[in-house]
């Protein structure tokens, strides 16, 4: 048995979990260089759960669409995380309503007993913080996949 690849999920859409921290890494490396309006994000606490919909650019097709000459594409996907018992952010103006986002990575903190803290690093120093009793997150695309707009692979200074 091997470890999944990013040319496992071909065309099929993403429905991954994560319950441990290198899960975690996992959905990092597909929700890299996502972005979403401040208006897509979702707290209900009563549920316990934080959700934001994300245009996540598809780092799992890339090879294929350099390999085939077509464009890059992006998809829908939710992030939703479970068990959420606060949520903190900062560099974010939830009254600016045309902020647009773009996740740099997703980690977990881990605290006593399986519970802990979710960061979401947001581009712009921009973060946010979620206090979860126990590590559960779920990527999964909602839509098909879409051109992406600027036509090409995000890039990152090093």
């Amino acid at each position: 048995m091997s470890d999944a690849s990013f040319e496992d999920g071909r065309e099929r859409p993403l429905n991954l979990g994560a319950y441990e921290a290198e899960d975690l890494e996992v959905i990092s490396s597909l929700v890299q260089d996502a972005v979403f309006p401040v208006t897509e994000m979702s707290w209900r606490a009563s549920a316990r759960r934080f959700a934001i919909l994300l245009n996540r650019f598809r780092w799992e097709d890339r090879v294929a669409a350099e390999r085939r000459g077509r464009a890059y594409e992006r998809v829908q996907s939710v992030l939703l995380a479970e068990n959420v018992l606060n949520v903190a952010s900062q560099g974010i103006d939830r009254t600016d309503k045309d902020m647009i986002l773009s996740v740099l990575s997703v980690t977990f903190e881990p605290g006593q007993d399986g519970a802990g803290h979710l960061l979401l690093t947001l581009a712009g120093d921009g973060a946010i913080r979620l206090s979860v009793e126990a590590l559960e997150v779920t990527l999964k695309d909602v839509t098909r996949p879409y051109r992406a707009p600027s036509k090409h692979m995000p890039q990152h200074d090093t």
